[in-house]
């Protein structure tokens, strides 16, 4: 049969010569394998443009401050929209293994997303002070329970669709392209050239716009129906979930990682503050250059995180530790050298940690789908990321810290936290190594 533009598309992504590889997915999967790849590219690069349009570290924390929104609602932003993204995973994980088919569930959660960020738009356009604050908080909450449902089914999707060795690297191209619009979106934030409300309000309709497009091509996915055994109670499920981490060490390791390394999360709004506290002029053009930065990062990085981390995900996440605490670091050394004010500083720290930060997302993900068997993958899923949940909340604390002890106190903790993520993550398994002997095995 010749080949077409796709399969050629598909072989030069994945650098494929020997043909369509499906290690670990059924034999009628791998004759879709080439366009459920390509669907996956698609749909994932138009939700992170989506993220990256309504991002509540900086987006909807300018977006709440110019109308007027008490302190308090712009506090829970980052809170709000992370900690439910994860907790309600370690719940909802046995209910959606009673779906056969789960790319519904995904495309639904997409779908709910999606209205969300309209209903930020249009609270932002009619509503005004607290108003305005408790509305988009509320709806930030649905956008977050949304997109736990997304998350807690995504990997299981992936991993039925896409075969061991091309994970990594469609959701690293997925990054990179959707890092490329995000780029053009902080240059235009940097130049000023539009009003910055216009932009900010435009930009979360068409974030609104790419989940509900990104659901319609989702659903159009092949995906074989997988195994619905183990739907039990959720809490019961939850508590059995849990047992997981006394019976399986490698488990437990790669939690640890994972939770060591929400520093390259939490960092960002610290690393702002202490930098920009030092700056005077236009603070709305030095939003924009660290939007640019950040996506820059995403756009250098993220496919080449992608393809580093289908043959060792663990190298991947013990060099992103260490990228991590260099950026760290060289923040506070800038700060005690007075550089940090300088223009060009903040944004090349944010730019390296940013790169550490694509380096763990695509690290951890890939590593947890290559570890998991089809039967463990959603359970591993649901509670990893409903414990990096907790930790993400109690992360506030940080804030607290920073008031009583100082930012920079702050920023060294958290880079001593990237730093022994590097010695914790040194023992985890090579599990694309593991899966090749087991092929070979077979």
């Amino acid at each position: 049969m010749a080949e077409t533009s796709l399969d050629k598309a598909y072989r030069m992504l994945t650098s494929d010569d020997e043909g369509r590889v499906c290690r670990d997915i059924p034999e009628s999967a791998c004759n879709h394998q080439p366009r459920n790849f390509f669907t996956h590219i698609v749909s994932l690069a138009a939700t992170k443009m989506a993220d990256g349009l309504i991002d509540p570290k900086l987006v909807l924390s300018w977006l709440l401050t110019q109308l007027g929104s008490p302190a308090l609602f712009i506090g829970l932003l980052v809170p709000v929209r992370e900690s439910g993204a994860l907790l309600p995973q370690l719940f909802t994980a046995a209910s959606l293994r009673h779906l056969p088919l789960r790319k519904w569930a995904w495309t639904v959660g997409s779908i709910v997303q999606g209205i969300a960020a309209i209903s930020i738009a249009i609270a932002a356009l009619t509503l005004e002070g607290e108003a305005a604050g408790l509305a988009i908080i509320l709806a930030l909450g649905v956008l977050a329970i949304a997109r736990s449902v997304c998350s807690v089914t995504y990997k299981d999707v992936l991993g039925k669709t896409v075969s061991k060795s091309r994970r990594g690297t469609a959701t690293g191209t997925a990054s990179s392209v959707s890092a490329l619009f995000v780029i053009v979106f902080g240059a235009l934030l940097a130049t000023g050239f539009i009003g910055r409300m216009p932009i900010v309000l435009a930009g979360i309709f068409l974030a609104g716009a790419l989940w509900v497009f990104a659901a319609a091509l989702f659903s159009t996915l092949e995906e074989e129906p997988g195994a619905t055994e183990g739907g039990a109670n959720p809490l019961a499920a939850a508590f059995d979930n849990f047992k997981l981490l006394a019976t399986d060490a490698q488990l437990r390791r790669f939690i640890a990682t994972r939770g060591l390394l929400i520093s390259t999360a939490l960092a960002p709004p610290f690393m702002v503050t202490l930098g920009t506290s030092q700056q005077s002029g236009n603070a709305w053009g030095g939003l924009g250059l660290l939007v640019v930065a950040s996506a820059t990062a995403t756009l250098l990085s993220a496919y080449v995180w992608g393809r580093l981390a289908d043959r060792s995900s663990r190298k991947v996440l013990i060099f992103s530790a260490l990228a991590a605490t260099i950026a760290l670091v060289g923040t506070l050394i800038l700060n005690e050298m007075g550089l940090l004010n300088e223009s060009w500083s903040l944004p090349l720290m944010i730019f390296a940690l940013m790169i550490a930060y694509q380096g763990v997302r695509l690290g951890r993900s890939t590593h947890l789908v290559d570890m998991a068997t089809p039967e463990t993958r959603a359970a591993y899923t649901a509670l990893s990321n409903t414990i990096i949940g907790i930790l993400l909340a109690l992360g506030g604390a940080f804030s607290i810290m920073a008031e009583l002890t100082g930012v920079p106190a702050v920023l060294a903790t958290l880079a001593g936290m990237s730093a022994l993520a590097i010695l914790v993550a040194i023992g985890l398994s090579e599990v694309q190594d593991e899966a090749d002997d087991t092929a070979s095995d077979a």
